[in-house]
């Protein structure tokens, strides 16, 4: 019995300062990981909770502002069932404060329903801390050009 707790404590030691390495970048960087894999996964409201309820979208392809989590159901209402896939190509975090974190970078978008031609886009994702869990709270995207202009 005593060997087990000796185990258990040197596992939640162990699991404590694996905790305290994960900072602001990572915790950030963590969600805009989940957010590429759930709109891979075509899970809308999976992908909408990553949002904070007020979150702002300057979608790829929308020509207005999606606000909340009504705007962002809306934006992604064609992505369940879509083949639609995300893949992170490039990334950069800056590290606002302890609640705040901008991740920006180049990702590419492909459909199936286009024999999954890339679509090279470009993206700043503002994801934040609000009661111990982060979340996007703006989104833009927008396509990448091919040439400087």
């Amino acid at each position: 019995m005593r060997a087990f707790a000796c185990v258990l404590f040197a596992m939640l030691v162990i699991m404590a300062q694996g905790k305290a390495i994960a900072g602001p970048a990572e915790e950030a960087n963590a969600v805009i990981d989940r957010w590429s894999a759930t709109y891979s996964a075509n899970d809308r409201d999976a992908l909408v909770k990553l949002y904070t309820p007020d979150a702002i979208l300057l979608g790829t392809t929308s020509p207005i502002v999606s606000k909340g989590t009504e705007g962002l159901q809306k934006y992604f209402e064609a992505l369940p069932g879509s083949g639609r896939k995300n893949a992170i190509t490039e990334r950069y975090t800056i590290v606002l404060n302890d609640d705040a974190v901008v991740g920006t970078g180049l990702y590419t978008f492909s459909r199936a329903a286009e024999n999954n031609t890339p679509r090279p886009s470009r993206f700043t994702m503002l994801v934040v801390r609000r009661d111990g869990k982060w979340m996007i709270a703006h989104h833009h995207s927008s396509p990448r050009a091919e040439t400087r202009q």
